[in-house]
């Protein structure tokens, strides 16, 4: 290549939130309300005008907290719905949690709480023979496996290369949408100081009795610093299953399908950049859950699995002796975490490295866990979805005049672009983002928080705390499988008409 050329660095975008149904800021209830108040006025307009003043004034105190909405798209029966839950939490004890031998579980076991409890875990084998759990919600009847990677990073790597493994994870991301019976997906990129066990485990024991005392010193002191300026990060894929209403499988049967996926799903990965990928054994979630609500333990941990090979641990010992729900952070064991949940996306095109501060370790923190949530659409779905909303920019950008066109002859180009790549074969995918930060305690939140508000302008996201949502939040960003929408007492269809 001549040194006159100029090689163009690719962005991406072009991701719109979804269009709720309905007049202006209300959604499809509150339209429905709109219009059929206005009849019910004109009724009762020719019977009496008291009656009429009455019902407006009742339509308005019903209606109005339906259009006043946040950032996000919350209404206020939505954050009354959330404070109301909060409350009955804590007036029932469940916002505390305790386990083990000397609590009043019947089992004493140090079951996970909260949205795990009722999870079972199960074991199978995949086509290479590779132990893989299976973790039962059953709750919900649905069903997650894990993927663990490694990935390659972007670190000396060519444009074509990152923008390759870009194009391969979105052709990844596209065949979920055609993956029988998938609810979700998560992945799940975990960074945490290095205890320095994995690397004394390889060094010491090779160290010869006879080496001289000057060489056996330079090698323990790399034992004992080096740690100090490392970390160490995991990603993890969780991808959670469901079955139809009503239908009853064996679970061997369910086992064997799940096995047959995974070969072609870890393809997947490793073409878009994920390195060597493996399904995680039952064992192996139970050790990273484990970990996740005690990271005091993650140095024992690591020395078991080198030293004996494993831990042994089973999942109903991987939770915590005990944990506290606050209103903006859940304390657990020997840490303190706060999780945040995506308000806004970052607006027009970015480029590949645009979450890369956002991953990497955080000085000061025990641990930190980024999730990105992805529910796929159907092909079918899909189709519907782009079309309706073409159609939506169109009429808004003959609609409205002057400083407004220009934004909305942007929302035209994004629309018809989504169409044409929806129709070639692109698939259409929701996606969401939580960051759950990890420290020793309360006192060292508010650095934390500033560390994330920091993180988060150089990503260009929008964020906001999880709040008298922690520990649900804090388990989203496990590698369970618990996706958001599948948990909620509203249904979700009845949520997105609100």
């Amino acid at each position: 290549m001549s040194t006159d050329a100029v090689v163009a660095d690719p962005t991406y975008g072009n991701w719109r939130r979804p269009r709720r149904p309905g007049l202006g800021p209300f959604g499809l209830i509150g339209t429905v309300g709109v219009f059929g108040g206005l009849l019910f006025d004109l009724l009762a307009s020719l019977i009496s005008l008291k009656i009429t003043i009455v019902l407006v004034v009742i339509q308005v105190i019903f209606l109005v907290p339906m259009a006043v909405r946040t950032q996000d798209g919350r209404n206020v029966y939505q954050m009354f719905a959330v404070r109301i839950g909060w409350f009955r939490r804590k007036a029932k004890g469940s916002a505390t949690y305790l386990s083990g031998p000397l609590s009043r579980r019947p089992d004493g076991k140090f079951r996970p709480p909260g949205l795990l409890s009722r999870v079972k875990v199960m074991e199978g084998r995949d086509a290479y023979d590779q132990p893989f759990g299976v973790l039962h919600h059953r709750g919900r009847n649905l069903y997650t496996i894990v993927l663990g990677c490694e990935p390659d990073g972007g670190s000396l790597v060519d444009p074509d290369q990152i923008d390759n493994w870009v194009a391969s994870w979105g052709q990844w991301l596209a065949r979920l949408s055609n993956e029988p019976g998938l609810r979700g997906a998560t992945v799940i990129v975990e960074t945490a100081p290095d205890t320095g066990t994995r690397l004394a485990s390889e060094i010491l024991p090779r160290i010869s009795p006879d080496a001289p005392p000057a060489a056996r010193a330079v090698m323990e002191e790399v034992v004992q610093r080096y740690p100090a300026a490392s970390s160490e990060m995991h990603t993890y894929i969780a991808l959670t299953y469901g079955t139809q209403p009503g239908q009853k499988r064996k679970t061997e049967d369910l086992i064997a399908d799940l096995a047959i996926r995974i070969p072609g799903l870890l393809e997947g990965v490793v073409s878009a950049g994920g390195g060597a990928a493996a399904p995680l054994s039952a064992e192996r979630i139970a050790e990273v859950v484990r970990v996740a609500y005690d990271p005091g333990v993650a140095g024992d941990v690591l020395e078991a699995r080198a030293v004996h090979g494993g831990t042994g641990l089973e999942w109903e010992d991987a939770g915590p002796a005990a944990t506290v729900e606050k209103v903006n952070a859940y304390q657990h064991d020997s840490a303190v975490s706060r999780t945040w949940m995506l308000t806004l996306a970052p607006r027009g095109s970015v480029r590949s490295q645009v979450l890369r501060g956002l991953l990497e370790d955080a000085p000061g923190t025990r641990r930190k866990r980024v999730a990105l949530l992805y529910r796929p659409i159907d092909p079918a779905t899909s189709a519907r979805i782009v079309e309706a909303d073409r159609r939506a920019a169109q009429f808004m950008a003959t609609s409205k005049r002057g400083m407004v066109q220009a934004r909305a002859a942007n929302e035209v180009r994004a629309a018809e672009q989504t169409a044409v790549e929806e129709a070639t074969g692109a698939g259409l995918v929701e996606f969401s983002l939580m960051v759950t930060v990890t420290v020793d305690s309360d006192s060292e939140l508010e650095d934390a928080n500033v560390m994330v508000r920091n993180l988060l302008a150089g990503a260009r996201l929008l964020m906001r705390p999880a709040d008298r949502m922690q520990a649900a939040a804090f388990s989203c960003t496990l590698p369970v499988g618990i996706l958001p929408w599948e948990h909620t007492l509203v249904p979700r269809e009845l949520k997105e008409a609100l």
